[in-house]
């Protein structure tokens, strides 16, 4: 993706290297801590000397860190994208679109939806419009779901920014509304259906950012080797040696492929009503 040079988003909120409450860091909490050793019996200068190492920054850090803040460029970037995408057609269809923030956060982090760890993945919380990435999953993306390329990393910002389109249309409201009145197994398949048609948002902006003259060749192969490494069969059958279709929420990697290819041809909503579609 041609991305450097373009301006990002204002609506990015960095909370890297933040404590999360409940955490103990360094300081006056490292102190305390090491006081309540000495008076167990305990060394507290094995704790000080430990977080004496662990606060120094090697040349590897340095290097994670800038690699790291290049990313975070990148992310601010996709990020703007889908702010000029989203409002030029929500406008069309006299709708006002109301910019998501954007997380960036290490290791754990406290939303409206709770407490989530980095194992949880990029993930968008209604409760507070927000969309909470950490930067390590990228890594994770390339490296175990062999899904490499800048797009690919963009596919699952779009994928998480489809969600809070969703949350503007009402369309999570009345999934939610669901939970309550169906069996698990029912709104297991209501959740594929809603996570299908995020990615199929996510083709709508990918075909936007074609039009733009953003993409670079392989851009779009990369997106969609991105959707298939995280269907839900191809998880599960890493994780495990076999699937159970019953439990899937996202879609196998055929599907996730195809409605994203679908979102990406329409470049726009007439297409996307995944839970009228006959065919998944």
């Amino acid at each position: 993706m041609l991305w450097k040079g373009r301006k990002g988003s204002a609506n990015v909120e960095d909370r890297r290297g933040l404590p999360v409450k409940g955490a103990v860091g360094g300081g006056i909490g490292t102190l305390l801590l090491a006081v309540v050793i000495y008076f167990l019996g305990g060394d507290p200068t094995q704790l000080i000397n430990t977080v004496q190492v662990n606060t120094q920054a090697p040349a590897a850090s340095q290097k994670r860190a800038a690699a790291e803040d290049e990313m975070g460029q990148f992310v601010s970037v996709v990020l703007a994208e889908t702010e000029n995408v989203w409002s030029d057609l929500l406008r069309k269809n006299n709708m006002t679109y109301r910019h998501p923030k954007l997380v960036l956060y290490s290791g754990s982090v406290r939303s409206a939806c709770g407490y989530s760890s980095a194992a949880t993945g990029p993930f968008y919380c209604p409760g507070d419009q927000k969309v909470y990435i950490d930067l390590s999953f990228f890594e994770e993306l390339q490296r175990k779901f062999q899904a490499p390329g800048d797009f690919a990393m963009a596919y699952v910002i779009a994928h998480e920014v489809g969600h809070h389109v969703q949350t503007l249309l009402g369309i999570s409201d009345q999934l939610m509304a669901m939970r309550s009145k169906v069996s698990e197994r029912e709104f297991n398949q209501y959740l594929v259906r809603f996570e299908l048609q995020a990615d199929y948002l996510a083709g709508v902006w990918a075909h936007h950012v074609k039009r733009m003259q953003l993409l670079e060749p392989g851009d779009l192969e990369e997106a969609l080797n991105a959707a298939s490494a995280i269907g839900d069969d191809r998880i599960q059958k890493r994780a495990q040696g076999y699937v159970v279709p019953d439990s899937f929420t996202h879609g196998t990697s055929e599907q996730r492929k195809r409605w994203f290819n679908k979102g990406f041809t329409a470049g726009d909503l007439s297409a996307g009503n995944t839970f009228k579609a006959k065919v998944l």
